[in-house]
């Protein structure tokens, strides 16, 4: 599924989340408050790096919450060993350097490595003719396949999450995603496909799947009762919470940025991606400027590995016989 609850099915082909989920309909009167925010899953709530040398912001940024607990678990010498190995998979161009640039592209393919495990996953299920490539055809008969070949059941269907709804939406999706037009996804345009959220080229996509999940009188905009509608249900009748009532002026000061009581499409991009703080790229010119001996604003791989209690460290201090076992590379 995508990565965050925020944007629910958007963030995944819709069908397939309403199969996965046992239902034909997917509902749009959510109980819970719903967030929509797209932020980095790892390093949204960013710390103060702390004097103690504790470094634990680091590592996770660096390898990921996961690898960061495996990195936890091993000796100083498998530590370097391993941040070795890394490095040269860091340095694209293979100069000898990791640049700021090289590291900041490192640290946001470790924060989407789940993306991509995830596709890993579910390839098999939709490249049937096994040629690695998922056509538009093998997708759309793979989802909707029982909705093509019984229509009949699903005329009564008016719910915007209709089978019915949704194939020409995902088709729009798979067609933004596929780059080079022969209706055809490489593992890449496939990756784009099922996580919009995680490309550039595909946020226009995001915007307006999210507009049209919450534009429920169909106006092209999103007024403050829809706005608040997706976030919260009135099921008893009775008062707002407080959050809504926050909610609501937080739509007029600081969601509807021109002031004519509604969100277009650019008002929906600068909600949902904010662009006030880039974390990966703050992350990789910490890591340059702690580790750079010599000044020139790149590392070399033994200044990493001199500093890499900062990158991988272990913070164990106890080593056990089932701490010493073979570990995955990264």
């Amino acid at each position: 599924s995508g990565r965050n609850s925020r944007l629910g099915c958007i963030l995944t082909p819709s069908l397939v989340c309403a199969v996965l989920l046992g239902a034909f309909l997917v509902s749009t009167k959510p109980m819970l408050r719903k967030e929509r925010v797209l932020r980095d899953p790892e390093l949204s709530s960013r710390q103060a790096h702390e004097d103690n040398k504790s470094y634990q912001y680091d590592h996770e940024a660096f390898l990921g919450k996961d690898e960061a607990k495996t990195f936890d678990q091993l000796t100083p010498e498998e530590s370097r060993d391993r941040l070795s190995k890394i490095v040269d998979r860091i340095d694209g161009d293979a100069d000898g350097y990791i640049t700021t640039d090289e590291l900041n592209a490192w640290i946001k393919r470790v924060q989407k490595r789940y993306v991509y495990e995830n596709v890993a996953k579910v390839w098999v299920d939709y490249d049937l003719n096994k040629d690695n490539k998922i056509s538009w055809d093998e997708y759309k008969q793979a989802t909707y396949g029982y909705y093509l070949a019984n229509p009949e059941e699903f005329e009564d269907a008016t719910d915007k999450f209709s089978f019915k709804k949704m194939l020409p939406r995902d088709e729009r999706r798979f067609k933004a995603a596929d780059l080079n037009g022969d209706l055809a996804a490489d593992r890449e345009e496939f990756t784009s496909f099922l996580h919009p959220e995680e490309f550039e080229h595909m946020k226009s996509i995001v915007v307006l799947e999210t507009l049209e999940d919450i534009d429920n009188n169909g106006d092209g905009h999103v007024d403050e009762d829809e706005y608040i509608a997706d976030m919260f249900a009135h099921e008893d009748g009775g008062p707002e919470p407080d959050w809504v009532r926050t909610e609501r002026e937080q739509f007029s000061d600081f969601r509807d940025l021109n002031k004519d009581g509604k969100m277009d499409q650019d008002e929906i991009r600068q909600w949902i991606m904010p662009q006030d703080y880039d974390h990966a790229q703050a992350e990789a010119r910490h890591l340059v400027y702690e580790s750079d001996q010599d000044k020139d604003q790149k590392l070399t791989k033994q200044e990493i590995l001199d500093n890499w209690n900062m990158f991988v460290g272990s913070q164990a201090t106890n080593y056990g016989e089932d701490l010493t076992r073979n570990h995955d590379e990264l």
